[in-house]
């Protein structure tokens, strides 16, 4: 009788269940759609990765880098992490680039016309100097099919070209020797970025070109291993160099644009959605960066003066004279149409 009762009272849990389970199932689809989507999500495995970069934490790469991250980690709801190794740590911009083609860095933003030139030659174009004729000129060329054909030659070079990024227009600086014409570049030593064209470039101006690495270059200008250097506003403030040079010239001779590239290895771990989430990203971060630094650089040049740096204004019709063949020096490595099609952009 005991094990009857028992066997009654387990048919009526049992049946109980069965009940319970046929009630569950009269909620909506789309509530039941919300609840595999939720832990569809939860379940999926979190995607971390690295983007490195030889600037300080306010150096134009890393406004960037941090506007990028800000936009893809709200964009996957948490689902894609960025890890953003700054000042080199992961080295030079030359082993970023390595590191990207053979997978061992994620990502990086770099000069265009740096080590980058090496691997891409189109992209000592951004070298030759007086080229840009302004923002707008640069943007419509970035922004327009010109930087995607010039994306294309990243990914024929087995990395992924994914945008351009605000670095600036470049300036010299020297320790203490004003610049206004072009002669008073000559023999001076002025570190230059590790492409051709820039060698070109400080030669037609009769000054040494002298190879330093970024994240070297400090310490280059303080030792006196170079006379001076030239980059943007932004870049003279985020670095600091104005503690070691006294001299800046807004010669605004060429634009350098920071390229976005990636690994085909990291992309390729991706699903479509990803990489639309990263492609999107990227494109909020040029944004983003490119109007905090235009809405700093006036502010950028008067606290320049406040810190001791003498600013000329240098005669940049003659500047472009005497380097106007700049671009015949490099010609093997930047075909003539790409530098007509920059120049009609302006028009």
């Amino acid at each position: 009788m005991k094990k009857q009762a028992g066997l009654i009272v387990l048919s009526a849990t049992l049946m109980a269940g069965l009940l319970a389970g046929c009630g569950s199932n009269s909620g909506s689809s789309t509530d039941n759609k919300d609840a595999a989507a939720g832990n569809q999500t939860a379940n999926s495995p979190k995607v971390t990765f690295k983007l490195a970069h030889t600037g300080s934490e306010t150096h134009q790469y890393n406004i960037a880098a941090e506007a990028f991250k800000k936009s893809l980690e709200e964009k996957s709801k948490g689902t894609m992490e960025v890890k953003i190794y700054s000042n080199a740590k992961l080295g030079s911009e030359k082993d970023a680039v390595e590191g990207v083609q053979n997978g061992t860095i994620d990502m990086t933003t770099l000069a265009a016309d740096s080590s980058l030139a090496n691997v891409v030659p189109e992209m000592n174009v951004f070298g030759i100097p007086f080229l840009f004729k302004g923002k707008e000129h640069v943007y419509g060329v970035l922004d327009g099919e010109i930087g995607k054909s010039l994306l294309k030659k990243v990914d024929e070079k087995g990395m992924v070209g994914l945008g351009f990024w605000e670095i600036g227009f470049r300036n010299m600086t020297t320790k203490n020797k004003a610049v206004v014409k072009p002669e008073d570049m000559k023999g001076l030593k002025i570190r230059v970025q590790p492409a051709p064209v820039w060698n070109e470039f400080m030669k037609s101006l009769e000054a040494n070109p002298t190879p330093v690495n970024f994240n070297e270059l400090y310490s280059a200008l303080e030792q006196g291993v170079v006379d001076g250097q030239e980059n943007p506003i932004a870049t003279i403030m985020s670095m600091k160099f104005y503690e070691v040079q006294k001299q800046l010239a807004l010669t605004n001779h060429t634009y350098s644009p920071g390229a976005v590239i990636a690994s085909k290895k990291f992309m390729n771990s991706l699903n479509d959605e990803q990489k639309q989430w990263v492609q999107e990203a990227v494109q909020a971060a040029t944004a983003s960066a490119r109007k905090t630094l235009a809405d700093a650089e006036t502010k950028s040049l008067e606290e320049l003066k406040t810190k001791g740096v003498n600013i000329t204004k240098p005669d940049a019709e003659a500047f472009t004279a005497v380097t106007k063949d700049v671009s015949k020096a490099v010609a093997d490595k930047v075909p003539q149409d790409l530098i007509e099609k920059i120049k009609a952009a302006a028009k």
